[in-house]
């Protein structure tokens, strides 16, 4: 066989492959945007009443106590790690 015509089939099979999976690809998102629209035509849950579902994006719109209650939070998932990996270590 020449070199060129293994060039020429190589270069084929390689755009025959890509071309196979940005196929498979599109179609999958095209699947999924499907049976997305029809589970939120179809099977809409309520919403919750008196409950938000958005997330204050200002840091501003929060209050000092959701602050403070954050900053626990943190603090004490900090203590937890902290304890933790010491007792691991002491395993070892």
């Amino acid at each position: 066989m020449n070199p060129s015509d293994l060039i020429s089939e190589g270069s084929s099979l390689m755009l025959f492959g890509m071309g196979f999976v940005f196929l498979f690809l599109t179609l999958l998102v095209l699947a999924t945007s499907l049976m997305s629209k029809i589970i939120d035509r179809y099977f809409r849950e309520p919403a919750p009443s008196g409950v938000s579902n958005r997330i204050p994006v200002d840091s501003q719109t929060a209050s000092s106590n959701d602050q403070g209650e954050l900053i626990a939070a943190i603090s004490a998932a900090i203590a937890m790690h902290r304890t933790k990996k010491a007792q691991a270590d002491k395993r070892q």
